[in-house]
């Protein structure tokens, strides 16, 4: 399991306002990077994508995350809310790797690359690697007990 270093994690929390200010506009962005792959588009409910309500809920939970990095105990209820979603609608661990390709550039386009420096960006891809790994183990666990 990985983890974010502590230089990662005060930058994370560094960059929350900016999150918390452009969250919609980035998972926004991020969605149409994501959805040019058309296996993973799939996986999506389109109203909910159309409405906008899952760049919503991407941009609190990103949000939550960033605020809550140092202190991932109060992220438990919604971790597991996540992990329920991501097994009903099949998400996998090679799913990751197309996520992380999509936020981080997301990220530096909506920014900019004066506030989404390479130092932010990778800040953001350690800690996105420690979340990823905590869900990738929460869904393989589900999806044995489905088995």
């Amino acid at each position: 399991m990985r983890t974010a270093s502590p230089e990662a994690i005060a930058i994370v929390k560094a960059t929350a306002p900016a999150i918390e200010q452009h969250g919609l506009a980035i998972t926004t962005a991020m969605y149409r990077r994501l959805f040019d792959n058309a296996e993973v588009a799939a996986m999506f409910d389109r109203a909910a994508q159309d409405s906008g309500e899952q760049p919503k809920r991407l941009a609190a939970a990103i949000l939550a995350y960033a605020k809550n990095i140092d202190k991932l105990q109060n992220l438990g209820p919604a971790v597991q809310r996540m992990v329920a979603r991501h097994v009903q609608t099949g998400v996998k661990a090679e799913h990751y790797p197309l996520v992380a390709e999509a936020l981080l550039p997301a990220v530096r386009e909506v920014l900019g690359a004066e506030v989404a420096t390479d130092e932010v960006l990778a800040a953001w891809g350690e800690a996105y690697w420690m979340l990823a790994d905590i869900l990738i183990a929460a869904e393989r666990e589900e999806y044995a007990k489905a088995a």
